[in-house]
């Protein structure tokens, strides 16, 4: 594992600060997200059904960890990738109404990740979904959420310098708007990842819209599954980490699919099957709420706020022996 830590990094705060500073951050967090959004919490499942269509299959590529129970016969258990699906069908379960929302803690285990400085095979994140009306499944509508979930992280930031003085605010005052196909257009000869890193660092905070489908060039700027985020509506929150000179993904979110965009998803990839899911079916004969939702990295945002230069010291995880010995070189204390 190679990353760059862009000066000689010493952590501000020690192993039993960071623990203390984790808690409090991710409180005061959630706290601020539920009432901008207005989400109520849930419990949500560590693992569903195979058979449902409830997990969230990623790029289609990810093995999933899966499991048999002495008495569920005849059943596979997945452990969720993501909740991308069970919570919009948990919103009309629930009995929620357009405006409303909920949120939950997601753990998952993606044992295919190509592990760094920001990945783990561990995730945590906070799940959101809200239900909206048909006819704000527009551009504006998820502009203005996401200008609300901006607020939240400034409103953070300057939590965290009120707790750490020394840990000074570096976001900028607005999130930048910017689709991959004007990102392309912008840095024709880059790829993908490395124009995320040019627009992050001119701007600070951009929200990258419409991933999933292909460009003009031909290629897709980034995979997303074709059974949740509708494509034209969907986006990454990206921040400038200085700590690693990087584009830092901290949630990726959009409008969800209506009919018509999951049959024209599912046929791009080739994945059709699908449709004879419960869940998809749901969407078909549009007896699921129409929603907007996505996931923020609860160690992704502890990370940041705390400017810690590797995930694996604000999250336990498992890492490779001479990632520890890396780390372990560099001052850097995993959890």
């Amino acid at each position: 594992m190679e990353w760059k830590v862009c000066y000689d990094y010493k952590p501000t705060l020690d192993l039993k600060e960071t623990e203390i500073a984790i808690k409090r951050l991710k409180d005061y967090f959630e706290s601020a997200l539920s009432q901008k959004l207005n989400l109520t919490r849930v419990s949500a499942p560590l693992f569903v059904q195979k058979s449902t269509g409830l997990n969230d299959y990623l790029n289609g590529v990810e093995r999933t960890v899966s499991f048999d129970a002495y008495d569920i016969k005849e059943e596979t258990l997945e452990v969720v990738q993501s909740l991308a699906k069970w919570k919009r069908y948990a919103l009309k379960r629930y009995g929620f109404k357009p405006g409303e929302g909920l949120y939950t803690d997601m753990n998952a285990i993606r044992r295919d990740e190509e592990l760094d400085a920001l990945h783990s095979i561990y995730v945590d994140q906070w799940d959101w979904e809200k239900i909206i009306l048909k006819e704000q499944r527009n551009t504006q509508t998820l502009k203005q959420i996401v200008k609300d979930i901006y607020s939240v992280f400034k409103q953070t930031e300057l939590y965290v310098y009120s707790l750490y003085p020394h840990i000074t605010p570096i976001l900028p005052e607005e999130i930048t708007f910017i689709t991959t196909q004007e990102l392309e257009d912008m840095y024709k000869e880059l790829s993908p990842k490395e124009r995320e890193y040019e627009a992050c660092k001119k701007y600070g905070a951009i929200f990258l819209m419409q991933i999933g489908d292909y460009l003009k060039s031909g290629i897709k700027h980034d995979g997303r599954s074709p059974d949740y985020d509708d494509w034209k509506l969907n986006g990454d929150i990206i921040f400038y980490y200085p700590i690693l000179d990087c584009a830092f993904e901290l949630s990726s979110m959009g409008i969800r699919v209506d009919k018509d965009a999951l049959l024209y998803q599912v046929e791009k990839c080739n994945c059709s099957e699908r449709l004879e899911m419960p869940f998809h079916k749901m969407i078909l004969q549009e007896e699921l709420p129409f929603t907007v939702g996505g996931g923020i990295g609860q160690s992704r945002i502890c990370m940041f706020f705390l400017r810690k230069a590797h995930i694996g010291e604000v999250q336990s995880s498992v890492w490779p022996e001479d990632v520890v010995k890396k780390c372990s070189e560099l001052g850097i204390t995993l959890l």
